[in-house]
């Protein structure tokens, strides 16, 4: 109970929900600006939470996240445009509701099963975390090995319509990875000489590249034109909501489930999670052919799915050190700047900061009901700021950012590098999460490949010597052939 306690000043002290307050307006202010993710809210907030202790920093990350992936849906409804990829799954729903006068209909859907979904997520983290956490302590070099390379394997497979292009991304983050000193044998690698190389490549700077830089590329070369903002009056969006959940709470059941566990998944995200529940919704709804015409239904359930998503995705990156998605991935390394490492043993030395984030989820996203309606109100004010201005301002904020962590240009080379490298990729159809998560994971991977040689002194079966490692082993390979085996049955059953 005092950790509790400790939890509780930490979280309602003055200064920080100050702090929560600023980064949910700046949230919905991202998440509402079409183009503006919230991803690159966080890598926007990376320089500025340098300089915060480390509860103010997580409550910066957390509060303006779950604003972001709301505010999302106010461009999606009124542009047509999704504010975030998280709401592109039924912008189009949106949209049509807003042209048939339900506008306030669908964003208080989006608002109100967002902040639920939310709460969902985060009562799951609450009661999973703490027995996966104990559960972790019983791991050795040898499952963490096996977890690593799952996780870098549900990526490929859940982040890319495309396998191949995912491996390829991923194997590019592996070896960015393998740059500097930062290996067991502490052998210079890719470093061509340079001294700024010696100590591997940024991963704060990398990922500000690759999020904020590669939408302000993508800005400057896109010369189609802004659609016009529906100009329709917008009066009290959570008329009609208990109604609503008097209607749909299986699909909010379900969408919140499902959001959670796929947010939990290694490079999934609210994205893919959104995208799933909208099909789930549609494929057992009673009214599949009212989807695509401004039904509702569809916009319960992968709203709710979003916000529990973000909560889902910090499981296995509180318990594990491996993310759950792009967002989690700049988190752990926040977490590891602010000396609370990630891993099962933050759960037993640092008891009060784990409580204090699970209070921090649950009033971000109390705090999303009055500001989220205050977003919808002041919408078209929003939306109508030019992004040629916008822009701009948003590239300077990152080179200052990314100068200011080290004091160094080279960061803010490597930056530039990486917002064009993602901008190539994205645009050729490769997904930048996979690059992302081998980058993050790439050295613990390696570190826990090269103790467990070590411990079965060369002998690969070693991999499979303790009963969780031999299960993580199969999962993991199953993860890999399986799929190919049952593509080859079906041919042959087929001829």
């Amino acid at each position: 109970m005092h950790d509790v306690g400790l939890a509780f000043q930490l979280v309602f002290d003055p200064y920080n929900l100050w702090v929560m307050l600023a980064a949910s307006l700046f949230g919905l202010f991202v998440g509402a600006v079409p183009g503006l993710t919230a991803t690159m809210a966080t890598a926007l907030l990376v320089p500025v939470t340098f300089f915060m202790a480390p509860i103010p920093a997580i409550a910066a990350i957390v509060s303006a996240t779950a604003m972001a992936i709301f505010a999302g849906d106010v461009p999606g409804c009124l542009l047509r445009m999704p504010g975030t990829p998280a709401s592109a799954a039924y912008t189009d729903e949106a949209y049509a509701m807003t042209r048939k006068g339900q506008t306030e209909l669908a964003l208080g859907a989006g608002l109100v099963f967002s902040a639920i979904g939310g709460l969902f997520g985060t009562a799951v983290l609450i009661v999973s975390a703490p027995a996966l956490a104990d559960f972790a302590l019983r791991f050795s070099s040898f499952e963490y090995f096996w977890l690593v390379l799952l996780g870098l394997s549900c990526a490929i497979v859940i982040t890319s319509e495309r396998p191949l292009k995912g491996m390829v991304s991923l194997i590019l983050g592996l070896l960015v990875a393998c740059v500097g000193l930062g290996n067991p044998a502490g052998f210079p690698r890719f470093t061509f000489g340079s001294i700024e190389l010696m100590g591997g490549i940024g991963l704060i700077p990398m990922m500000i590249g690759m999020f904020a830089v590669s939408e302000i590329i993508r800005f400057a070369v896109d010369t189609s034109p802004q659609m016009l903002i529906v100009d329709q009056p917008i009066g009290n969006v959570f008329k009609g909501m208990w109604t609503l959940t008097k209607r749909y709470p299986l699909q909010i059941f379900r969408g919140n489930v499902v959001g959670t566990l796929v947010g939990a998944l290694p490079g999934a995200g609210a994205d893919i999670a959104a995208w799933m529940s909208y099909a789930i919704s549609k494929k057992f709804s009673k009214e599949p052919e009212k989807f695509g015409t401004g039904h509702v239904e569809g916009i319960v359930e992968s709203g709710s799915a979003n916000n529990s998503a973000l909560a889902g995705a910090w499981i296995p990156a509180l318990v594990f050190g491996i993310p759950g998605d792009s967002i989690t991935a700049i988190v752990i390394g926040v977490l590891y700047m602010k000396n609370m490492n990630p891993g099962p043993t933050l759960f037993t030395q640092n008891p009060q900061n784990i409580y204090a984030v699970y209070l921090l989820f649950i009033v971000a996203n109390i705090l999303m009901l009055p500001l989220g309606w205050l977003c919808i109100k002041a919408a078209k004010q929003i939306l109508r700021v030019p992004r040629n201005v916008l822009m701009p301002l948003i590239l300077l904020f990152c080179i200052v950012g990314t100068f200011a962590i080290n004091n160094t240009v080279f960061d803010v080379g490597v930056m530039l590098i990486a917002g064009l490298v993602a901008y190539v990729l994205e645009e050729n159809g490769f997904p930048s999460a996979p690059a992302i998560l081998g980058v993050v994971l790439g050295g613990m991977l390696e570190e826990n490949f090269i103790s467990s040689m070590i411990k079965s002194d060369g002998n690969l079966l070693g991999f499979f010597s303790r009963p969780i490692a031999a299960s993580l082993g199969v999962l993991t390979l199953s993860a890999w052939f399986l799929p190919p085996v049952i593509r080859r049955l079906r041919r042959l059953a087929g001829a």
